[in-house]
């Protein structure tokens, strides 16, 4: 009766192990990427991360929580090109010293693999991200605007500076919405 007993307990620890195990690994944050792109990000970008809340001042923080709250402010889905695949914009951050860089990139998934590319660059306090309908975007000086077809990437550092990104089909159109 022992040997059962002792079984059963055994048996009974390794099942809570695993299942919260499994649980921990199964809840994401909202800044959080999908384990393929969290490789392809890593090794193109090995010492940034996505911009979180953390990264954020007091009032770049309060501002984003008020328009965007629960989400993260350096990842979006985002249907950018149109055609339906898997499509993220990362606000991709890093500290080297006395100066912090921040990339944005947008990461869309072909089959296995995923397409990466680099739209901007900034030095200074992390932007953030978020996506907008398609429609008419014109620039805050007058001079230009975008008619886009699909969801576009707004970059914005807070008090200071905004803009827009949208796919006209064959490349990418970028609107100053704020200067």
């Amino acid at each position: 009766m022992r040997p059962k007993y002792l079984f059963i307990c055994v048996a009974s620890l390794c099942m809570f192990v695993l299942v919260q195990n499994a649980a921990a690994n199964s809840s994401s944050g909202p800044c959080d990427l999908l384990p393929g792109l969290r490789n392809e990000i890593s090794e193109k970008y090995p010492q940034m991360h996505v911009v979180s809340l953390a990264d954020l001042n007091a009032d770049d923080r309060e501002l984003f929580q008020k328009d965007h709250d629960g989400r993260c402010p350096g990842l979006v889905e985002v249907d950018f090109y149109g055609d339906g695949k898997p499509t993220w914009a990362l606000a991709l951050t890093a500290v080297e010293g006395p100066k912090t860089t921040t990339k944005l990139v947008v990461a869309r998934q072909l089959s296995t693999r995923w397409e990466t590319v680099l739209l901007e660059a900034t030095d200074g306090p992390p932007p953030v991200i978020w996506k907008q309908a398609a429609g008419k975007y014109h620039d805050v000086y007058g001079d230009k605007t975008v008619r886009a077809m699909h969801q576009v990437i707004v970059f914005c550092g807070y008090n200071s500076w905004a803009v827009l990104y949208s796919w006209s089909g064959v490349e990418v159109k970028k609107i100053w919405l704020k200067d």
